[in-house]
């Protein structure tokens, strides 16, 4: 027999069940999303980590396609940045990258914030921080003039992941305003003859090809 308690959490855990799959779903099925972007914003509050992070995920791919629609949830989507939840963190650092990517404005009140997550100390949150800096760096690469240090200390980062992907932060750059970065050449040539991980030495070596080729 079950007891009322088990039963509500019964139904708590098939609600989620069904509202992941619609989740899954939505991803799934691109002509959907524009019409039902107010329906998924709506789900960033009240419910679980584990929906609440795919929300997030979905909301950073409509933001791409549909910024504009997207600018209600903007702020809420940043409010995550502060979460003890570190896959949390590592979402809103991705959606707002995704967002910005599109439209640039929609995020620039964030965009001081998103620089807290570059020491965060999950390593997953630090490596999104990096792949939402070459989304936004991508057709809005001036707002980084004053920042390349943060990601010149990210090159010697102690994980991996985030070494290896810390040069293509600096190859986005390269090919749009090689100004930036030109003095960074060294240190990344440095990188190219010892970094014990091979990854790490092919994306500097992309890197110094990029800012050197670059007008």
């Amino acid at each position: 027999m079950i007891r009322a308690k088990d039963e509500h959490l019964t139904e708590a855990y098939m609600d989620e069940r069904k509202m992941y799959s619609e989740l899954v779903f939505l991803t799934k099925n691109k002509n959907q999303w524009e019409k039902n972007i107010d329906y998924v914003g709506s789900l960033l509050t009240g419910n679980s980590s584990k929906i609440t992070a795919k929300v997030l995920w979905l909301l950073s791919e409509m933001g791409l396609q549909y910024p504009e629609k997207i600018e209600p949830y903007v702020d809420k989507i940043a409010s995550f940045l502060e979460s003890e939840d570190d896959l949390l963190r590592e979402r809103s650092v991705n959606a707002l990258g995704r967002i910005g990517r599109a439209n640039f404005k929609l995020i620039a009140p964030y965009f001081d914030f998103l620089f807290k997550r570059s020491t965060d100390r999950c390593p997953n949150v630090r490596l999104s921080f990096i792949w939402a800096s070459e989304n936004i760096a991508t057709n809005t690469p001036e707002v980084y003039e004053e920042h390349i240090s943060v990601f010149a200390a990210l090159l010697d980062d102690e994980n991996n992941r985030v070494r290896i992907e810390a040069p293509e932060f600096f190859r986005v750059i390269g090919k749009r305003r090689p100004k930036y970065v030109k003095q960074y050449i060294e240190k990344l040539r440095y990188l190219t003859e010892h970094d014990d991980e091979k990854v790490v030495r092919i994306h500097a070596k992309g890197a110094i090809k990029a800012i050197e080729s670059s007008p």
